[in-house]
């Protein structure tokens, strides 16, 4: 007994001597130097705080672009597998499958900057000067049809971009309008009977009896495809050799457009029934304004002005927004026309 007392004793009289040190912090470290609190604080506000001087041109940002961001992002901005997309999506945000991309989605451009320069590229974070990051962002807008190819972008402008989106944010009021919906859950006995009133269209995991509705939903894709083989013959009949060829020049341009049955509009038209339209004419999908303008003044697609447009995209039509540079060999041209004609049948 007299053991512990002493050593409460002890810790009674040691306490006040410890107070002192414990009030004044524990002694570790220094305060950070404003270069060193610098070197962190690099995030830029939606109202323009932090935005460094600077400033990049589309054209320089496309070559930076295709050397820093195109392996994931694609050369276009449209992405790589399973890589995001950063162009596109016009209109789908409505949509049960949005595309959410920096013109469609994103409401700050801030965001674009900021992250680019503080992350990218992956595995070599801010290695992008201040003047690239601009000219990377400025072609970003370009692909999503923001601005012309001449535009620059710089701190002066930066704020006065008008990003799609920037209205389609609210104030987060969950604390009010569904937490109280939540806090009182039922655990047992909750409904008389149960009933399916939506079905999993895509993984096809809704429970189903033999030969019902499942059953159905499962011979379906089987006789679509079988319908794709017996179309694909009469679709190569024009010439194979050349069609087959035509596929091999497409791919260079697949990350924009489609072609066939099912196709649908991406960062490009849709390309069935090419030859014989007129220019800008796909309905839903957005083109530039000089697309739009050749279109009007009766520009007709047909195997001539195709070739021409593909050899040149911006001599042909200056200021468009496609941003290929060009098939430079007529048997590559006239394969790929032949290709997406057999498609289109």
């Amino acid at each position: 007994m007299s053991k512990f007392r002493n050593l409460v004793i002890g810790a009674a009289l040691v306490a006040p001597l410890a107070t002192p040190v414990l009030a004044e912090g524990y002694g570790l470290g220094r305060e950070a130097l404003p270069e060193e609190i610098a070197a962190w604080n690099l995030d830029v506000s939606p109202d323009g705080t932090g935005l460094p001087v600077g400033s990049g041109s589309v054209e320089d940002g496309e070559y930076l672009f295709s050397d820093n961001c195109a392996v994931c992002h694609g050369e276009f901005a449209e992405g790589v597998d399973n890589w995001p997309k950063l162009a596109g999506g016009d209109g789908t945000l409505a949509r049960k499958d949005p595309v959410k991309t920096v013109g469609s989605y994103w409401p700050y451009l801030s965001t674009l900057w900021d992250y680019a320069h503080r992350s990218m590229p992956f595995g070599n974070a801010q290695s992008l000067s201040v003047d690239e990051t601009y000219a990377i962002v400025a072609y970003i807008l370009y692909s999503n049809n923001l601005v012309e190819d001449d535009f620059v972008l710089s701190n002066e402008n930066f704020l006065e971009v008008e990003m799609p989106n920037a209205d389609g944010f609210i104030v987060d009021d969950r604390e009010t309008t569904e937490y109280p919906i939540f806090t009182n859950r039922c655990m047992e006995n909750c409904k008389e009977s149960v009933e399916i009133t939506m079905r999993a269209a895509v993984l096809d995991v809704t429970p189903e009896e033999e030969g019902g509705e499942a059953a159905a939903a499962e011979e379906a894709p089987a006789a679509e495809a079988a319908t794709e083989v017996a179309a694909e013959p009469a679709a190569l009949s024009a010439d194979p050799a050349l069609v087959e060829a035509g596929e091999g020049v497409f791919k260079k341009c697949k990350a924009c457009h489609q072609v066939g049955e099912g196709a649908q509009n991406k960062v490009g038209p849709v390309l069935n029934g090419l030859v014989g339209r007129a220019a800008g004419s796909v309905e839903g999908f957005k083109y530039s304004k000089p697309m739009s303008e050749k279109g009007a003044e009766g520009l007709v697609w047909d195997e001539t002005t195709i070739a021409e447009y593909l050899k040149d995209p911006k001599g042909y039509i200056p200021k468009n927004k496609m941003s290929f540079a060009g098939l430079k060999k007529d048997e590559d041209i006239a394969a790929v026309i032949a290709y997406i004609e057999a498609q289109s049948k």
